[in-house]
């Protein structure tokens, strides 16, 4: 519909109450809702919040940044264009927030802030980045724990990889779900049964990086949601179940030329014709920006204890620092593109990300790792169409393959060494993220696994 300007407004008549959601440094979707009788007034003035918020882990342990403590108030801000109807909570609908100071500017820790930010450097240069995240999780039911622990996620199935039972076992699940996706505007693509017991893959169509960010997040709340809904519990973490299959959330890009009006234009930048596996020079050179940066990215990427438990070798997740024709075990690949379509659907897929990262933090900081590359004419080296752990530590040493953190500590310690992404990411985001993230690290390192899961499990 049209507002009185003239401008797109979205019908919120049906909507009781619309959640105002934003991502906090823990991964975790959070948010507060405005009532539909004062709703057009909170679209302008925002719902105030206490910015000690940004500095609480996914354990909702209190953590102590200076500039997040019990004084001080931001304005969670919803952007209208976002909104879309949560068919899984009827009466209830949701829209993407920003986190903003009073006097309406975008506060240093704001999450979408920083995607934004990045986008803008990307267009200063001529170009514009449209994404996908491909994320996976786990259907099952919250149960009491056999030996009388914690409670465990038990799967709805323990069919095989792409099998037609799976299919049939998630089949009420699976059609709910498409449908309130396609309510929402989120355009499925792809459903199929994964390699773990109770595991889904829908994959929802690309946009440009914001959007594509703000896609996930409602995502995330309604695979969650129409599970609930049905008796059932989804998880998209890394591990949720120690000894099956992890869940990722691999990141699709490809660059764009830059539209007359900042969005992405008509011609793919990442393709070439001429090139073996049909790249340009952009491309390889953003390539080697993310294999430069790839360390430090894990931090942001792989946003918890519980992502290291499934980023290892062997286990198509990737671990090492290399990239390759469709090479599954490479932390980025190129991907095959459609016959017919090959300059439309020309793109690379970034394979160390889950679900537990907070979208924003991660898409932003691949853009800039990417820009770097770009930048700097950095070059991404040989690709590698083996599996990098079939090689020797000579062979990979040669070539410059290095193993990823296998840790989140590790992870945070790289991110904190780059200088890029520390600068990039600010002094108050980079104090908080880091702040918060450790105090994740130290919890977890003195539980076991079945602690571990069980808090990944039923955050995410």
């Amino acid at each position: 519909m049209e507002n009185e300007g003239g401008g797109w407004a979205p019908d919120f008549d049906a909507a009781e109450l619309v959640r105002f959601l934003y991502v906090d440094h823990g991964g975790v979707v959070r948010g507060k809702a405005a009532s539909h009788s004062r709703l057009q007034e909170r679209v302008t003035t925002g719902i105030g919040h206490t910015v000690a918020m940004m500095a609480m882990n996914m354990l909702d342990q209190l953590q102590d940044v200076r500039g997040m403590g019990p004084v001080g108030e931001v304005r969670i801000v919803p952007d209208p264009t976002t909104y879309v109807p949560l068919p899984y909570a009827p009466g209830a609908g949701a829209m993407l927030a920003d986190l903003r100071n009073l006097d309406g500017s975008p506060w240093a820790a704001c999450p979408r802030a920083f995607l934004r930010d990045a986008i803008a450097e990307l267009a200063e240069h001529g170009l514009a980045l449209v994404a996908a995240f491909e994320p996976e999780f786990t259907l099952g039911r919250r149960v009491p724990s056999p030996d009388g622990g914690l409670d465990v996620l038990e799967p709805v199935d323990d069919s095989l990889c792409y099998s037609s039972t799976g299919f049939d076992r998630a089949h009420d699940y699976a059609v709910t779900l498409l449908r309130a996706l396609h309510a929402q505007g989120l355009e499925p693509e792809h459903y199929y049964p994964e390699l773990g017991h109770g595991q889904q893959e829908l994959s929802i169509r690309h946009a440009p990086a914001l959007a594509a960010a703000d896609r996930h997040v409602i995502y995330r709340e309604t695979v969650r949601g129409t599970a609930f809904r049905q008796g059932l519990w989804a998880s998209l973490a890394p591990k949720p179940i120690a000894d099956q299959a992890g869940n990722g959330c691999h990141v699709h890009l490809s660059l764009w030329e830059l539209g007359s009006g900042g969005e992405p234009g008509r011609r793919n930048l990442m393709y070439d014709a001429a090139d073996t596996y049909g790249m340009s020079s952009t491309a390889y050179h953003f390539i080697g920006g993310l294999l430069a940066h790839l360390p430090a990215l894990t931090g942001l990427t792989c946003g918890s204890v519980n992502s290291f438990r499934r980023l290892a070798p062997r286990m198509w997740s990737s671990a090492f620092t290399c990239y390759g024709m469709d090479n599954r075990e490479a932390a980025v690949r190129i991907c095959s593109p459609m016959r017919g379509r090959e300059a439309a659907s020309s793109n690379i897929e970034f394979k160390p990300s889950d679900s537990s990262a907070n979208p924003y933090l991660a898409l932003g900081a691949l853009i800039h790792a990417g820009l770097d590359g770009v930048r700097e004419n950095i070059s991404p080296g040989t690709p590698v169409n083996v599996d990098p752990a079939t090689l020797s530590p000579e062979q990979r040493a040669e070539a410059a393959i290095e193993r990823l953190p296998d840790s989140l500590d590790a992870a945070l310690n790289a991110l904190e060494a780059d200088e890029l992404l520390m600068s990039r990411l600010g002094p108050l985001r980079s104090s908080a993220y880091l702040t918060v993230k450790r105090s994740e690290a130290q919890d977890f390192a003195t539980h076991d696994a079945a602690y571990e899961c069980f808090h990944h499990f039923t955050k995410f």
